[in-house]
């Protein structure tokens, strides 16, 4: 189903962190998911921050601050964890990192004309800056739509778009089977392959090494990825996370965010496939069908 109607949405629960000095990419590179050199004035990406053990703790936006630096957007409840983290990495690397959420917000623009409203080509993380302005096709998808970094002062206001909420948002969100850090995929307990980041353009295989690389690209190059983050349908308004869901009396997945009928699980395929095509699966007592997202390779 796709977004027939374009609103623009303030990510009220997004902050942004500025983190800038001559050895800013260079610290940074060592320790994401993905290839900071690709950051510039048409490009931001999306990257994650792992444990040495290879599991997920942050997921954020990288864009370019027009200077030595970058700006990182991400989660704003968990922002300050993250700087602390960042703090312990940098050691005493030239990079100064600093909370600026109180100057600049974040917006999506979702629905069929979102990118000629940022006047971009849909292609995942095309960009552009204009002053303190940033503006991108979601790095992730670009059926996410926009997203802008801006001052507060200064919010986009592009015709024809009526005003969104955060519940819009996720809604389009879990439309597109698209996870969501924290809640879909689980802090210091998922691995980022299982959870689609690859599909989802968070990860670079030829960049070097990283926080938790190792584990990435052993779990990618021995095919040992078990797991998958679907999309699911309910036939009532579907369970809370961590809900067993089952086929027959084998369980087979658990229930992640959802809204309404629609939401995420994390599903064995293996499983899943035993099953066959005709199996019933349920949860919570709901009978649930499993969606792969349409622009997963799995």
């Amino acid at each position: 189903m796709c977004m027939t109607v374009n609103l623009i949405i303030p990510l009220t629960d997004r902050g942004v962190l500025a983190i800038h000095g001559p050895e800013t990419r260079s610290f940074l590179q060592g320790i994401i998911t993905n290839d900071i050199a690709r950051v510039d004035r048409t490009r931001s990406i999306y990257a994650a921050l792992l444990t040495p053990q290879g599991k997920f703790l942050f997921d954020f936006f990288i864009h370019d601050d027009g200077g030595d630096g970058v700006l990182l957007e991400t989660a704003a409840d968990r922002m300050a964890d993250l700087a602390r983290r960042l703090t312990l990495y940098k050691l005493r690397s030239k990079a100064t990192i600093e909370d600026v959420s109180e100057t600049l917000g974040v917006s999506a623009l979702i629905g069929p004309d979102a990118a000629a409203a940022v006047k971009l080509y849909p292609g995942a993380g095309n960009a552009w800056r204009n002053g303190a302005t940033v503006a991108c096709i979601d790095p992730r998808l670009p059926a996410l739509g926009g997203r802008v970094v801006h001052p507060r002062t200064d919010p986009p206001a592009p015709a024809g778009f009526a005003d969104g909420t955060l519940e819009d948002y996720q809604a389009h969100r879990l439309t597109l089977a698209v996870p969501e850090g924290g809640s879909d995929v689980l802090i210091e307990k998922s691995f980022i392959l299982e959870s689609n980041f690859e599909e989802l353009n968070a990860v670079d295989f030829s960049k070097g090494c990283y926080v938790g690389q190792e584990l990435t690209a052993r779990t990618k190059f021995r095919g040992t990825i078990r797991r998958r983050l679907f999309g699911v349908t309910g036939d009532g308004a579907l369970p809370p996370p961590g809900t067993p869901i089952t086929a027959g009396s084998a369980e087979i997945g658990e229930m992640r965010s959802a809204k309404g009928a629609r939401g995420i699980a994390l599903i064995r395929t293996d499983r899943l496939e035993e099953a066959g095509a005709d199996a019933v699966l349920s949860g919570g007592g709901v009978t649930i069908t499993p969606h792969k997202p349409e622009w997963a390779a799995f």
